[in-house]
């Protein structure tokens, strides 16, 4: 009967043993723990105005000059970035029904320039394209530009209605 008990009590406690380790394996194994990141977005908002947004050049003469600075229509545009990031802009004329848009006044042909910053007269200006070119970089969100333009009308001219010489601003993300 010695023999019975003996193997009894190792099976008992055998089998208490191997339930602790397999309790303890069991806590090991699916023990976790956790930590959060804190993540935060803004979506980008590229945005432009320019105010007052119109430039009326008046009825001129062929082959005449009349810009924006204090010294003629004192009409200085400010273009302000609307977004939330630094802004670059830039800016590009047009050719009107009837007119072209060209580096030199010609038959039919304006120029169109503009200027960053504030004058009393227009002075190296730079020729205004129909493609983008750069007015200002680096424009930090609520902050303006200012836009000075000059228009030459053809020489000569073979329309002598009213021309659309509306000019594009245009805003990027810097």
């Amino acid at each position: 009967m010695t023999t019975k008990i003996n193997i009894r009590k190792f099976i008992t406690t055998s089998g208490i043993l191997s339930l602790a380790g397999m309790l303890v394996a069991y806590s090991v194994a699916f023990a976790s723990t956790t930590a959060t990141v804190a993540a935060t977005v803004t979506v980008q908002n590229i945005s432009v105005s320019v105010s007052d947004g119109s430039v009326a050049y008046g009825t001129l003469g062929q082959n005449t000059t009349q810009d924006t600075c204090t010294g003629q229509l004192n009409d200085l545009q400010t273009v302000t970035n609307n977004g939330n990031v630094n802004e670059d802009f830039a800016i590009k004329g047009q050719d009107s029904s009837n007119w072209t848009l060209a580096a030199t006044a010609g038959s039919d042909q304006y120029v169109q320039k503009f200027k960053n910053g504030a004058c009393a007269t227009f002075s190296d200006g730079t020729a205004l394209t129909t493609s983008n070119q750069s007015l200002a970089t680096g424009i930090a969100s609520s902050e303006t530009a200012s836009l000075n333009l000059q228009i030459n009308t053809p020489n000569p001219s073979t329309v002598f209605t009213q021309q659309s010489v509306d000019v594009t601003i245009t805003a990027t993300a810097s």
